[in-house]
């Protein structure tokens, strides 16, 4: 493992100006394993400046083929790199290599998934004739343009670092947009990696993606998003964030998009197939349940409460943890001290507030060291209490109990969130009526999963603005002008 400690602005790899740095801490261990470059307001002025400049000087919004080469060099360089970004991802995260391989969503596929912005590219339509139009007596014919946005901020998470950061800074850079990526605190790595792959495989030119880490975000992150050279704002964290970024931004009327938290509801109706459907249950537990689209409400019928407590007793002892290399583990630690005491604290308010603990509720006797939380199910929650609405970002599973299919969307439904979710019945034509009527951005019906790179993602309500992928996403970076022109 070589991770990259420097920041990235301007085209070069440098340290902090003042020279600083802090402490990568591993989860699993609760030891320094490496160390990160501690910006401040001075890096952050010269990485937007930077920004600003290339997107104003240089011909990279409009040179479409450049930028298509460009970014095959760095794709190509990513998939060179995989089995490095594997080892930083999982010494960072915690993640065990199980979902930072083949199919997992922390290295292998995110990467994938610039094929998607390399197939859309040459195929855009950058203009459009929309024909002549007559105005009193002006006739005019009409074009409409996409243009890049400018310079965007793209604020990212530490829970899918490398997915994240690809998802907003591959299509921000196809648009034609310069970049500031300003990574989370804990997963810097996964940030600076990229600043050294653009340095070294790329012909990407200076100033126009740059890399700032920082321990205490606040210290760069209102500098960035208040600056009035940045264009757009690009987030993915909680909605209290989300909230600031937006009040922040709105001093320059800056276009923003968020992707924030989740309190996603799993509706078994009654005639599912149990055995199969809770299954689906377990996914609480994948990476602890650091993930904003995990389905954490699970909405069963009254009549069957019974047996869904029996099966998820059995299905939950099936989930193994502790060992960061298995490949068939998909349960690591929380990433911090802070968030396993916040998780903790969770699931004491769960008891205090009558929740009935089935299965787990606490710290794992046999794992002293690290942030780890045992897999955690409550049973008799009502959708009023804490743990029913607030998004916990652990591995806690509420079950709630339903009359019958007007009452589980209604439940479903009662939440500031809407994010996703999910519906399970043997009759699909009834589980599509049921997902339809669900207030959220994405949805999986008996067993399907959006995840993929032509798939806009998004929420409703709190849960955010705008799309993320697909088509949709790729727009997002892009703005419209019209032009009228005499005949």
């Amino acid at each position: 493992m070589n991770p990259e400690t420097r920041l990235f602005i301007d085209g070069e790899l440098v340290p902090a100006a003042s020279g600083r740095t802090y402490p990568n801490i591993s989860p699993v261990t609760e030891e320094v394993i490496g160390h990160a470059a501690d910006a401040g307001p001075e890096d952050m002025e010269r990485a937007i400046a930077a920004a600003r400049r290339a997107f104003d000087t240089t011909d990279w919004s409009t040179n479409h083929a450049f930028r298509l080469q460009c970014l095959r060099q760095l794709r190509d360089a990513l998939v060179a790199a995989k089995d490095e970004f594997k080892q930083q991802i999982a010494a960072e995260t915690g993640s065990p290599l199980g979902i930072c391989g083949t199919g997992g969503p922390q290295c292998e596929v995110p990467i994938g998934f610039i094929d998607y912005a390399l197939e859309t590219l040459p195929r855009f339509r950058w203009s459009r004739d929309i024909g002549i139009a007559q105005f009193a007596n002006i006739r005019s014919r009409r074009l409409v343009e996409k243009e890049a946005v400018g310079v965007v901020a793209c604020i990212t998470p530490w829970n899918v670092p490398l997915q994240i950061n690809l998802a907003k800074c591959i299509p921000a850079l196809a648009a034609g947009c310069t970049v500031v990526l300003k990574a989370a605190p804990d997963t810097p790595w996964s940030a600076t990696m990229l600043g050294r792959l653009v340095k070294e495989h790329t012909d990407i030119p200076a100033g126009v993606f740059n890399v700032i880490t920082a321990e205490d975000p606040r210290t760069v992150g209102d500098q960035l998003v208040g600056d009035p050279r940045v264009d757009m704002v690009s987030f993915t964290g909680s909605t209290a964030v989300g909230r600031h970024i937006m009040a922040r931004a709105a001093a320059t009327v800056k276009k923003v998009f968020l992707e924030l938290g989740g309190k996603s509801a799993n509706i078994l109706l009654d005639d599912a197939d149990f055995g199969n459907a809770l299954l689906s249950a377990l996914g609480v537990c994948y990476h602890a349940g650091q993930g904003c689209a995990i389905a954490t409400r699970l909405l069963v019928p009254k009549s069957r409460q019974a047996e869904a407590e029996a099966l998820l007793k059995t299905y939950f002892g099936y989930i193994q943890y502790g060992n960061p290399q298995a490949e068939d583990q998909i349960m690591g630690p929380l990433v911090n001290e802070r968030q396993h005491g916040r998780v903790l604290g969770y699931i004491e308010r769960g008891k205090q507030e009558g929740a009935r603990l089935l299965v787990g509720g606490g710290r794992p006797a046999h794992l002293p060291k690290g942030y780890y939380v045992e897999p955690t199910v409550f049973v008799d929650v009502t959708n009023d209490m804490t743990i029913a609405q607030e998004e916990i970002f652990g591995p806690v599973l509420s079950v709630i109990a339903f009359e019958d299919d007007e009452d589980a969307i209604r439940i479903a439904n009662d939440s500031i969130y809407g994010l996703s979710g999910a519906v399970w019945s043997a009759d699909e034509a009834r589980a599509l009526g049921v997902a339809r009527r669900i207030r959220t951005g994405t949805i999986n019906v008996n067993g399907g999963n959006f995840y993929a790179a032509d798939a806009p993602f998004g929420g409703y309500k709190q849960s955010g603005l705008g799309r993320e992928m697909g088509p949709e996403g790729f727009e997002e970076y892009l703005e419209t002008k019209t032009i009228a022109i005499g005949c």
